[in-house]
């Protein structure tokens, strides 16, 4: 029997080989639009099937049941790893992370932790060798880790905040605090991505969800250093590794600068313009806007047959939208638009 493309259909696109069609994953896949994740949830907190081994492999697994999507992501937050810097904080429902102390000086940088990833995330890394035992191939897993800005946002502000206020207001007048800060964030989270290697993941994203509020000066200024850093010491894993942001139109070539061998864009910008700037010897991975999956079923085939068409048919493109899935999805939006992707180019 022939070996099954889907398999390495999303690893050969990251790195520029020939795919039988466009492979598709998309951010939150395993969320609210599922029944059956709306159904897991009333039974299960987020900390628990997060530090539940077989409930993370469970929601993980989840949206495979449903559409044949070429890989799964690990079911976990962005914000995980700040558990090894020892700072006190958690996922409020309809918030997103509260902080019970922001960071705003020095002392508090100085006394932030670095316990070792293996050690305070080990539930974590067991789903992912879970994860791994039960797809056997099937397709990949993907991990991911918060890049050093957005996180380090989440902690200066203490919650959610488009203004990034605090966040401006340290990197300017105390910038001793914000690079600390982002100095240390970097080395876990480069320790971090090492060990989801190690439990199984064979391809990792690096998400920057805040940066496209910082002009370009700012962002090469405040938060490149250290994005490019973590690239620079992820690179001996071996593994595809995907740049992403929001917002960043005006940053994308800033942002293919550290050597991701993938760049995700959001749906503000066209994917042909984007992978010009980006440069042909990347990937790129997008970008339909995840509204449209809200409407029209024929008008979502028309636009995602608009993307399929800027990319051209050339090696390296990754279908997925340009941000997460939103939780009112139809499911059946969902599965045409697997459908549509898979047999656009079949």
């Amino acid at each position: 029997m022939a070996p099954d493309p889907r398999t390495d259909r999303f690893l050969r696109a990251c790195r520029r080989e020939p795919v039988d069609t466009t492979p598709i994953w998309m951010m939150r896949q395993a969320g609210r639009s599922l029944p059956a994740y709306r159904e897991f949830r009333r039974k299960h907190s987020f900390k628990e099937v997060a530090s539940t081994p077989e409930l993370c492999a469970d929601v993980t697994l989840m949206p495979l049941e449903y559409f044949p999507v070429d890989a799964a992501i690990i079911f976990a937050d962005i914000m995980t790893p700040v558990a090894c810097l020892g700072v006190d904080y958690e996922i409020v429902e309809g918030t997103g992370p509260v902080v019970a102390d922001p960071i705003r000086s020095i002392a508090q940088v100085d006394k932030l932790l670095s316990i070792p990833p293996a050690e305070c995330l080990a539930t974590l890394f067991d789903a992912m060798r879970l994860v791994a035992q039960r797809l056997d191939g099937e397709v990949p897993m993907i991990g991911f880790a918060g890049a050093p800005f957005t996180l380090a946002s989440y902690l200066v502000e203490g919650r959610p905040n488009p203004e990034l206020t605090a966040t401006r207001a340290l990197m300017k007048d105390h910038p001793d605090v914000w690079h600390g800060l982002l100095a240390h964030m970097s080395g876990v989270l480069i320790e971090y991505m090492g060990e989801q290697v190690k439990a199984g993941v064979q391809a990792l994203q690096l998400f920057d969800s805040w940066v496209g509020r910082l002009t370009p000066y700012e962002y090469r200024k405040f938060a490149l250093p250290y994005s490019a850093h973590i690239f620079a010491e992820t690179a001996f894993l071996g593994v595809p590794r995907i740049h992403f942001g929001t917002g960043t139109k005006d940053l994308l070539e800033l942002m293919s600068s550290p050597g991701p061998e993938v760049v995700g864009v959001d749906a503000a910008v066209e994917l042909d313009a984007a992978w010009d700037r980006i440069g042909h010897d990347r990937a790129i991975q997008g970008n339909l806007d995840p509204k449209l999956l809200l409407g029209d079923p024929q008008t979502l085939v028309k636009e995602a047959e608009q993307v399929l068409r800027k990319a051209a048919g050339r090696p390296g493109h990754v279908f997925n939208l340009g941000h997460g899935v939103l939780p009112d999805t139809p499911l059946d939006n969902l599965k045409i638009l697997v459908d549509t992707v898979h047999g656009y180019s079949a």
